[in-house]
Order: structure tokens, then C-alpha cells, then sequence
């Protein structure tokens, strides 16, 4: 079959695409625009017009994926997540099995309603602190908990986004929706699967990676990067404040005041013990330490901690009149120590945070949240040096000297997800109360979610309608303001799927999917057609850990359903194939979302994924391909 100039056009901006997804040069949702966009500009030999261009934005799955991020969001918002985290805690402590098998479980099941996001947000410090309390590595707990999120997704149509996608081009292709629950027996029968593998065999291949009683200083190996330095008398330094130092790089790019201590003599009255003039008076000695973003200014005497390699604080101590003391060790509590409310935290910044892009310096988070960047873990790699000028990207794992209310304000804006930190975490505004109590909003919004569930599976009501309907009850009720339910909502998610839809559209109308459906059908002709479901599975989710599983919902899909009809099969089977197999993207960290989080906190290798994924995504092709033959038919 001859290729139309269409179809050559369509497949070079696929080839663009892919090629922009993988390398990340620009933001997937960026990526899916510019798609968009030149879909319709080529509308002559692509066959999309401007008009159908935009339609994704008012498709179905769009429409009901906006509506279960505000669901989720007004769930978790009401404290319904962190009462399940604290309750599975409280229930557990103790059982290293115990907690694995409950965590995992509850993941599984809640991510077939709500988004997991929130969910593996909560649990992952949850997890570190509790691993650490037992003395085993939080790593052989984090990467099962991201993989019994993805596997939970399947239980319903709007547990994820991709089905709701896959619902979406099997409607207009096939005109065969996805049912509500019509998924729900073949994902219950992956995810039963799914979490015998992990208790067994793949809690012992998921490696111990991360260490429990390290400090972060050790664990970050940082000895060698941060020093203690003492203000000479002739000091350039005194009279100015830490934060210009910072601010202006004074002491060098690689060189960073991160906390100044101050000693001084005081007269305190013995008999109340304050200080003062007043009664009987003996002289002390107090200590101040306070951090950078401090404004009282730098005095003789002071002793500095600071970052940076033995160089160049060496080099900056004889500038500007230094005492360099690289005998007297810096630790975890010389960093939190002291009256200055300081703490060491570990974060994660999750796909869609703020920071993205920015640097420690352009975000200003010394200014803004008296926060330092320490170090950086990106999968293997730890950055220690030139801080100032490294771009965060999604995924990284960050060593922050904070303060807990910066690190409240960086987890309510979405900036950045609390892993481990040297305080107890009930010590943080967000977790002043031990165990979260559920009022009647936390009833309302969870009976607001099964109502749309309901609605949407056992009436006529359309699933968006539904969906939208929970979106005005959940902020009516006073779970969500307006303007908080506007920012539960992921929207580089939205408009990338927006953004690809028409692309399936052209790849269907230039005939580039039947051409490549053709090609594939004479191979699958020569198989049996549970052999060829099973290598669609396997595709999809080879092709999902190298460009996202909703590229290739959109890719795969259309071209799934011409190679089946080519081979006079069910072209629903080969949908779900597609489907369960781009939500298995385990093999890659950047598969999905959730693998991203737990990539740093578990300080896994990128082949780990491989190593614990490849047998699972082995023994669920079986699983899956036999279920779908058997409950659906070919």
C-alpha cells in the first residue's frame, strides 16, 4: 500500500514528536501543542482542520479528567488521604511485611477512583520515616508503592487518564466507549497479579539502595563540601549580611554562607535565671545561630558554615579574611541546631512544579523561604557544587536547609513533595494534629466522588456530565474554593492530551494507521491472535517508558484497531491490549509520574526499574492477554 503525502507528512511530525519526548527539549505539553498547531497550518495534507484541531479541549476524556483532578483534589484536600497514611502507620508499625502489604493495597484500590498522585505523595514520607524506624532501606518499599499505583489505575474508566483517553478514540473509531466498570474485572485480575508479584519475588529484586540510619550530610556526601570558617578581626565580611553574600555570590559561585553563630557573654540573674541587670548576676556564655536569610549583620568573631569544595573556601578565606577550620566536622546537627528553627529536608519536585526550570538563585528561595539548596540528586548523580546555577528539573531529588514553614508553603503550592526530613513530620503546620480528624467535608467529598461513579456507571448521565456535576458539589459543599479547584487540576496534562487527540485524528484520516495496521497484519496473520494481543501489550509498553503512556494511547491505538481488523478480530481486545500495556510502563523512571517521585527518595539506579519491572511486565502480558481473550473474547 502506497503512502499518501498525508501520511508521509503525519508520520515526520510523529518522528519530531517522539524525538522531542524522548530528549526533552521541550515540555511535553509544549510538544503536543506545537502538534496541534501544525496539524492545522498543513491542513491541506494532514486533513484536520482548525476547527478539529482544538476539539480535544471539549473531547470527553478532557472533560471528565479536569473533573476527577477536582474530585481528587477536594479528597485529599479534606484530609481523607492523610487519615488512610496515618491509619495504615498506626496499624502497621512494626511489620515491615505488613506495611508493604497494606500500603500497597490501599494504593492499588484508591488509585482506581482518585488520582494516585496525591496518594504516593503522602505515602512517601510516611514510608521513609517508618523504614527508618525499623532499620530497613525505604527503597525496597517506594518503587513497589509507585508500581501498585500504576497498577490500580486499570480498576476503573476514571482511574487515569489513559483510560479515559483510550475510551475517547475506541468511541470514535469503534464507537465503543468504555464502560464505567467495564475494565474493572480484567484490572481486578492485573492488580491481584500485579501485588502477589511485588509481596514475593519483587520485594526481593528491589535492592536496598538507600541507607536508613545515614544522616543527610553522610548520605549526600557532603563531609568533604561543607567547613566551618571563623570572621578575622580585619574581615571585609563584617557589616554585611549572609543573604547579600549569597545573593551577590561574594565569596564565589562555588562558595555558600549557609548559617552564621555567634557567640556572646550575657549577665543572667541568678534567681529567675533571665537575663538582666537586676538581683544577683553571673556571667554566661549564649550561643545565636541563625541562617542565611537572617538580616542582622556579620560580625567579628562570628562562625560561618559554609559550602563549598576545600579550594574555594580556602581561596575565599584568604580573600577576605577567613579562618578556614577543616578539622571541626559539619554535620546533620550542626545544620539544624541552634534557635534559628532550621531543619535539613529532603523534596522531590514532582512533573508540574513551579520550579521547574529555574535556579536555586532565579527562584530566589534564600530571599523568599529562607531555604538553601545543599545538594541535588539526579538518578545517580549528586551535584554539590555550582548550585547556584543548576536548573531543577522534574524528578530531582533536593536537599534543602529550610525552615518548616517553607517547606509547608513549597507542599501547598505544589512546588515541592516532603519526603524525609530531621524533624518528626507532626512538627509541620500540615501535620500539627498526630492523627488527621475527618469532619463532614472528608464524607462529603468522598460521597461526592462515589456518587459520580455510580452516576456514571449504572444511569445515562455521561460520565463528564457526571464528573462536572461532582466539580460544582465539591465547591458548593466548601471542600475546594474555586480558586483551589482550578489548581488541583494538572493542566500540562490537559493540554497534552488536547494537544495529541487530532494527531490520532490525522493519522487515521491521511491513512497512515491503516497503512502501518496492513504491514503489521501480515505478521500477525501468521500468529495466533492471542500471540499477536500479546505483542501489542508488550509494544505498548516498551513504547510507554520511552515517550509517555499518553503518546502512545494516542499512537498506538488507531493503528491497534486497523491490524485487528485486518486480521477480522475484535478491535476492542486489541484496544485494551494497548490500554493495559501503556499503563505498564515499568521498565524506566520516566515512564510514569509516580516513578519519577519515588526515583530520588529510594536512590535508585535507572536499570533498577528494569530489574524489577521486566518480570512483572512478563508475567502481566500472560495474565492480561489470557483475561482479555477470556472475559472479552477475540
Amino acid at each position: 500500500m502506497a503512502l499518501s503525502t498525508g501520511a508521509l507528512v503525519v508520520f515526520a511530525l510523529v518522528g519530531v514528536a517522539l524525538v522531542l519526548f524522548v530528549t526533552e527539549r521541550l515540555p511535553p505539553d509544549i510538544t503536543a501543542i506545537g502538534v496541534l498547531v501544525s496539524l492545522a497550518i498543513l491542513e491541506p495534507v494532514t486533513s484536520v482542520s482548525a476547527s478539529e484541531a482544538i476539539v480535544g479541549f471539549a473531547s470527553p476524556a478532557v472533560v471528565t479528567i479536569i473533573g476527577m483532578y477536582v474530585l481528587s483534589g477536594a479528597v485529599e484536600a479534606t484530609g481523607v488521604v492523610d487519615w488512610l497514611g496515618s491509619h495504615l502507620a498506626a496499624l502497621t508499625h512494626g511489620s515491615e511485611r505488613g506495611l508493604l502489604a497494606a500500603t500497597l493495597g490501599s494504593t492499588g484500590l484508591s488509585a482506581g477512583f482518585v488520582n494516585n498522585t496525591p496518594v504516593v505523595a503522602v505515602f512517601i514520607p510516611m514510608i521513609s520515616g517508618l523504614a527508618s524506624d525499623a532499620n530497613v532501606s525505604p527503597s525496597k518499599f517506594l518503587m513497589p508503592l509507585s508500581f501498585a499505583a500504576m497498577l490500580g489505575g486499570t480498576l476503573t474508566v476514571v482511574g487515569s487518564s489513559l483510560n479515559l483517553l483510550a475510551s475517547d478514540v475506541s468511541a470514535r473509531l469503534l464507537d465503543h466507549p468504555i464502560g464505567m466498570f467495564e475494565i474493572s474485572a480484567l484490572g481486578l485480575l492485573v492488580l491481584g497479579a500485579g501485588l502477589t508479584y511485588l509481596l514475593t519475588v519483587g520485594y526481593r529484586l528491589t535492592p536496598a539502595r538507600a541507607t536508613p540510619t545515614e544522616g543527610f550530610t553522610a548520605e549526600y556526601d557532603l563531609d568533604r563540601h561543607l567547613s566551618l570558617a571563623r570572621v578575622r578581626g580585619e574581615s571585609s565580611l563584617a557589616g554585611r549580611t549572609a543573604g547579600e553574600l549569597v545573593a551577590e555570590g561574594t565569596l564565589g559561585p562555588d562558595v555558600a554562607v549557609l548559617q552564621v553563630q555567634r557567640e556572646r557573654e550575657v549577665r543572667v540573674d541568678q534567681g529567675t535565671g533571665e537575663e538582666g541587670p537586676d538581683g544577683e548576676t553571673a556571667t554566661t556564655t549564649v550561643t545565636e545561630t541563625f541562617i542565611a536569610g537572617d538580616d542582622r549583620p556579620i560580625e567579628a568573631g562570628d562562625l560561618l558554615t559554609v559550602r563549598g569544595s576545600l579550594r574555594a573556601i580556602n581561596r575565599a578565606a584568604a580573600e577576605y579574611g577567613l579562618q578556614h577550620l577543616p578539622r571541626v566536622q559539619v554535620d546533620d546537627a550542626t545544620l539544624e541546631g541552634g534557635d534559628h528553627r532550621g531543619i535539613l529536608a529532603e523534596v522531590v519536585l514532582p512533573p508540574d512544579s513551579g520550579l521547574i526550570g529555574e535556579t536555586p538563585r532565579t527562584a530566589r528561595l534564600l530571599e523568599r523561604f529562607d531555604t538553601t539548596v545543599l545538594a541535588i540528586r539526579r538518578g545517580e548523580t549528586v551535584t554539590r557544587e555550582g548550585l547556584a546555577a543548576e536548573s531543577f528539573r522534574a524528578g530531582d531529588t533536593v536537599l534543602l536547609q529550610t525552615t518548616p514553614s517553607a517547606i509547608e508553603h513549597l507542599g501547598e503550592d505544589g512546588d515541592a513533595i516532603l519526603t524525609e526530613t530531621t524533624i518528626d513530620p507532626i512538627e509541620l503546620p500540615r501535620f500539627e494534629r498526630p492523627t488527621p480528624v475527618l469532619g463532614w467535608r472528608a464524607a462529603f467529598a468522598v460521597g461526592t466522588l462515589f456518587a459520580v461513579v455510580v452516576l456514571g456507571g449504572f444511569t445515562p448521565l455521561a460520565i463528564p456530565v457526571a464528573a462536572l456535576g461532582g466539580v460544582v458539589a465539591v465547591v458548593a459543599g466548601g471542600c475546594l474554593s474555586a480558586s483551589e479547584a482550578y489548581d488541583t487540576v494538572s493542566w500540562n496534562v490537559v493540554f497534552l492530551l488536547a494537544g495529541l487527540l487530532p494527531l490520532g485524528i490525522a493519522l487515521q484520516r491521511t491513512g497512515g494507521a491503516a497503512a502501518i495496521g496492513d504491514a503489521l497484519s501480515g505478521v500477525g496473520a501468521a500468529l495466533p491472535p492471542i500471540a499477536t494481543i500479546a505483542l501489542v501489550y508488550l509494544f505498548a509498553s516498551l513504547l510507554a517508558a520511552a515517550i509517555t503512556p499518553v503518546a502512545t494511547i494516542v499512537l498506538l491505538t488507531p493503528i491497534a484497531i486497523d491490524l485487528a481488523a485486518g486480521l477480522g478480530v475484535s478491535g476492542f481486545a486489541f484496544v485494551l491490549a494497548t490500554l493495559f500495556g501503556a499503563s505498564a510502563a515499568f521498565l524506566t523512571p520516566i515512564g510514569y509520574q509516580t516513578n519519577l517521585m519515588v526515583y530520588g527518595p529510594g536512590a535508585y539506579r535507572f536499570t533498577d526499574y528494569a530489574r524489577v519491572g521486566a518480570p512483572l511486565l512478563a508475567l502481566l502480558t500472560v495474565v492480561t492477554t489470557v483475561g482479555i481473550t477470556v472475559i472479552y473474547g477475540l
